[in-house]
């Protein structure tokens, strides 16, 4: 048999493909987009932990001063209790002293009842010098400028009354001593003392928004959790909130001007009771008379004033004020010596003591010749 050939059976011819290789680049974009927004998401969530860290621990120092303030205003409160006592132990002892001058004084009024040849113008020269005992007291014990004029005014009526003509040493240094204590400003530490515990009182009412600085941190944040005007949505905030906090990456400062210096609620209660100590310590200076000390506790609280507290706030504004008005006061003036006139008068009463012996002794002699020439 003839062998037949099958023709061969070939595959379909494939018509070419009229698109190219297939592209990739979208996708690789997209990811790249995607990783970078993670990184910038992770750095994000970095920072803010960090925030969160050291904010918790500039809280617990905050609080462990605060801790150490309040056991230090315990020991100022024993210290001035301490103080207080010894000044009412040095006042009973002045006190004693004054009435063992005023026995002295009494003793001395008995012993010119009891002379009998005493004049009118030695009862005015004693009381003249009683009246100027009086006003040293009042002066050097008491600092009462005010009672020494008045005693030193009537000692010097009372020495005008008299004829005696000796005594005109004695008013001419008492005028000098008059118009020295003239020249000097009282102080009220009565009044003083009550403006300050007005002063304290003050800052006691204050509420932590009249106290913190318009920058404040606390301030900002609550303002940022309320809702906008606006009506946005949560996820809005979010990415404002995100936004701003890429924009602390980079501060820029300015160093030509004084920067205040922000507090949170926890610095507010501390700065008030800083403060609050500061105007107890000019307290204390105004009643034991100490002029360096009051001005150092004042020009501490005044520089607190300004440097914590919100000038705007019409509180503030007016504490400042009363701050600034008492940091001009003298609460220990300098007082001038006015025992002068009180050696001058001694000495003068010292004499026409001794010149009233002479003439009694002479009287007595010539009464005993007499006797003897009869």
């Amino acid at each position: 048999m003839p062998v037949t050939e099958e023709p061969k059976k070939l595959p379909a011819p494939v018509a070419p493909s009229t698109h190219g290789p297939a592209r990739l680049w979208p996708v690789w974009l997209v990811t790249g987009l995607a990783l970078i927004l993670v990184l910038v998401l992770a750095f994000w969530n970095w920072q803010q932990r960090q925030s969160h860290q050291a904010a918790l621990q500039t809280l617990a120092e905050l609080r462990s001063d605060t801790n150490q303030l309040e056991e230090r205003y315990g020991d100022r409160n024993n210290e001035q209790g301490s103080r207080l006592q010894a000044l009412e132990e040095r006042l009973a002892e002045q006190r004693e002293l004054i009435a063992t001058q005023q026995r002295q004084i009494d003793h001395n009024a008995r012993e010119l009842l009891e002379a009998g040849n005493r004049t009118r113008t030695d009862w005015l020269l004693a009381e003249a010098e009683y009246l100027l005992r009086i006003g040293n007291q009042r002066l050097l014990i008491e600092k009462d400028i005010k009672g020494a004029l008045s005693a030193l005014q009537s000692a010097d009526e009372v020495l005008a009354e008299s004829d005696d003509v000796g005594v005109y040493p004695v008013r001419q240094q008492l005028a000098r001593e008059i118009q020295s204590l003239k020249g000097i400003e009282g102080v009220d530490r009565t009044g003083l003392y009550l403006k300050l515990e007005a002063a304290i009182a003050t800052v006691h009412d204050l509420t932590d928004q009249a106290l913190i600085h318009d920058q404040a941190p606390a301030l900002k944040l609550a303002e940022s959790d309320e809702a906008p005007a606006d009506g946005s949505n949560r996820l809005t905030r979010g990415w404002n909130r995100f936004v701003d906090t890429l924009k602390q990456v980079v501060v820029v400062r300015r160093m030509d001007e004084p920067v205040k210096p922000l507090l949170s609620p926890d610095q507010s209660a501390w700065a008030r009771l800083n403060l609050q100590l500061m105007l107890e310590e000019a307290e204390m200076a105004v009643l034991r008379g100490n002029q360096p000390l009051y001005e150092r506790a004042l020009e501490k609280a005044i520089t607190t004033v300004n440097d914590w507290y919100n000038s705007s706030n019409p509180e503030i504004r007016g504490l400042s004020s009363t701050l600034e008005e008492l940091a001009g006061r003298n609460v220990d003036p300098e007082l001038p010596d006015i025992s002068k006139s009180l050696e001058l008068l001694k000495e003068r009463l010292a004499g026409r003591t001794a010149g009233n012996g002479t003439e009694n002794r002479e009287n007595d002699n010539s009464d005993e010749s007499g006797g003897n020439g009869q």
